[in-house]
């Protein structure tokens, strides 16, 4: 007969899996095989619950990592730009150093 866990021990279970996941990077399996013997419940359940119960990606919206990507999606903005100054400027040094010069 398999075991009945309350809903409390689930969530709690699923927010550990995520909480480390976040923490130490990583493959999901990995924070399901390092939680589930501190509950005492099985990986494939473990599993199973956050497939069910818990987001699809670590941090969801107004998650943990939101303010990060957020925070990354404008730095990789502003070094496009950066990189497209960069290639007009040496288009124009490199057109100057074709000319010949009159003196």
């Amino acid at each position: 007969m398999p075991k009945k866990f309350s809903p409390e021990l689930r969530d709690r279970a699923v927010r550990m899996v995520y909480d480390r996941q976040v923490r130490e990077g990583g493959p999901r399996a990995a924070s399901i095989r390092a939680v589930a013997p501190q509950l005492g419940v099985g990986t494939e359940t473990l599993r199973i619950w956050c497939n069910r119960y818990g987001p699809t990606e670590p941090a969801g919206p107004g998650g943990p990592l939101e303010g990060e990507n957020r925070r990354l999606r404008r730095e990789l903005a502003e070094a496009r730009r950066a990189n497209e100054i960069l290639k007009a400027a040496s288009a124009f040094f490199a057109a100057e150093l074709d000319r010949p010069t009159t003196k």
